[in-house]
């Protein structure tokens, strides 16, 4: 039982002391004045939305938070669509240099996206006219190797008895990826979903290099540019910057709050009886 407390308590702590700075984001998105004492983080009064005014008037949020939605939605689409065929080919269909294909995609994991983004830069802007527009920028993270090594493992624990049966009724290979494997594999799709979502919604160096209209530009780069440009004007730039941080945050917290407990969901037993 003292065992038992005890894990609680340092897990009750350990959770205290993880959500303070999102705790200490918004209240310091609130305060009208500036403090960064100790006393700051517990104000008694004062708070208003006076740094959200100040910085929408400055930042489009809405449109930008629009631009991050597309930007975002088009990465997650094509790495649901890409992964899935992807993963499944690497786990139910047998061709030669299979593992050797596996082994490329593994490697290009621990290529840092910098390196190449000359080249990608050249590519997307020059070669095919794709500067500011919501293509060039989703272009790049439409594939994404993480979410097809997610989709294999998953793939490769499905019963095999599913897909011996549904190919003995004449079903084809799509068929049975449609019909039997997406199904049985929404805890799959809610975690590589999950995953990838972060990268685009938090992408800075991408959408800076290839939109240089701010109508076009995603939230992250309109608040790095509003930092640079417009927050030192701003009554409270603390206060501001926070504000940005706590708009550019919150859409990410409520997709994890919301689909937490889809993370070990499964299925799986539902398609086998005996």
């Amino acid at each position: 039982m003292l065992t038992t407390w005890l894990r609680r308590i340092v897990l009750f702590l350990g959770a205290l002391l993880f959500l303070f700075p999102f705790y200490y984001m918004i209240v310091g998105s609130l305060q009208r004045e500036p403090d960064t004492t100790i006393a700051g983080a517990f104000p008694t009064g004062g708070l208003t939305f006076h740094n959200y005014a100040q910085i929408n008037a400055r930042v489009d949020l809405l449109g930008s938070l629009a631009n991050s939605g597309i930007f975002t939605g088009g990465v997650l689409l094509g790495t649901v669509v890409f992964g899935v065929l992807a993963g499944y080919a690497l786990a139910r269909l047998h061709f030669r240099g299979q593992g050797t294909l596996f082994a490329v995609m593994l490697l290009v994991q621990i290529v840092p996206f910098q390196l190449l983004i000359i080249p990608i830069y050249v590519m997307i802007v020059r070669s095919y006219g794709l500067a500011d527009s919501y293509l060039g920028m989703i272009a790049p993270f439409a594939i994404n190797s993480t979410a097809v090594f997610i989709f294999r493992q998953f793939f490769l624990q499905l019963p095999e008895e599913l897909f011996s049966a549904a190919r003995l009724d004449g079903a084809s290979e799509f068929r049975i990826l449609w019909s039997i494997a997406l199904p049985l594999a929404r805890p799959a799709l809610l975690t590589a979903a999950l995953l990838t979502f972060i990268g685009p919604w938090n992408e800075f160096l991408w959408p800076f290099l290839v939109t240089k209209d701010a109508d076009m530009q995603p939230l992250a780069v309109s608040l790095a540019n509003y930092i640079n440009t417009g927050a030192g004007r701003a009554a409270n730039p603390f206060g501001a910057i926070l504000a940005g941080a706590v708009v550019l945050a919150a859409p990410a917290v409520a997709l994890f709050l919301a689909f937490q407990k889809h993370f070990t969901a499964s299925d799986l037993g539902s398609g086998v009886k005996g």
